[in-house]
């Protein structure tokens, strides 16, 4: 079902089956499959491909050559109709690749809403990306990598298959990331290390002084008290009982699966 107001270029194929939403815009070139969902609003500038059992929600914009919901690199997936979801007011840019889930999580690569994926950023299967996240060139992730809201991942970095990005954190460009990285940290190299809190990050996004000197704690106590992390656990958990900023600093010990970054 092709909405009345949308404005689909002679040269782009829409396949039967396909939903394209009101003020869609779709250039010329592109493809778009019988079992894709196009919001209203979004807009697919030329040659992109939008295939698989995908939702793209509203008003987002996907650059030249970007491609969504195509078969992922896992040797392992048979065609099953996995998907991909994408929500609203994402800047997709060019050659950005985002690979439809597989049968071994619950079938879905879930992109979340007002989120900045530069040129040739990769998301790989099963991946979880947060809002107001940034991918920046060539940042790559591998499978079932989880990015919590506002994270940003710098340009030619990649994560390891089931890293765990937290909110509010920031990887520097060019590092290897193959632990999980904590909430508000700072990470770098290859393999990456913490480097201190995002705190310039932190202060544009409203956190009190308090609350950034909670977390600042928090994080010494981790990083350059010595303890090991079964130690510091009571510690950062009474900081989190007076300031609720810190709280998913020590939420996250319990999410990491990989062990975190030392």
């Amino acid at each position: 079902m092709i909405d009345e107001t949308a404005v689909i270029h002679p040269s782009s194929i829409i396949e039967e089956g396909a939903v394209i939403g009101a003020r869609v815009t779709i250039g010329p070139f592109c493809f778009v499959g019988a079992n894709v969902e196009i919001g209203e609003g979004t807009v697919l500038k030329s040659h992109v491909v939008v295939n698989g059992h995908t939702r793209i929600g509203k008003d987002n914009t996907l650059y030249q050559f970007a491609t969504v919901g195509e078969a992922n690199q896992d040797l392992k997936y048979a065609g099953e109709p996995t998907r991909v979801e994408v929500g609203d007011r994402n800047s997709i840019r060019e050659s950005v690749t985002i690979h439809r889930g597989t049968t071994q999580a619950d079938g879905v690569t879930r992109v979340g809403s007002d989120n900045l994926l530069m040129v040739n950023a990769h998301i790989a299967h099963d991946c979880v990306i947060g809002d107001r996240c940034i991918l920046a060139n060539n940042a790559t992730l591998g499978g079932h990598v989880t990015v919590d809201d506002f994270a940003i991942i710098g340009g030619m970095t990649a994560v390891h298959q089931f890293c765990i990005i937290g909110a509010h954190a920031m990887v520097g460009g060019c590092s290897g990331v193959a632990q999980d990285v904590p909430p508000f940290v700072i990470a770098q190299g290859n393999h990456a290390t913490p480097f201190g809190i995002n705190l310039v990050g932190l202060q544009r996004r409203g956190f009190s002084k308090e609350g950034l000197h909670a977390i600042r704690n928090a994080y010494k106590i981790l990083y350059r008290s010595g303890k090991t992390l079964d130690e510091a656990k009571p510690e950062i958990a009474d900081i989190a009982r007076e300031h609720p900023e810190v709280q998913p600093f020590y939420d996250f010990f319990a999410r990491s699966t990989r062990g975190l970054i030392r």
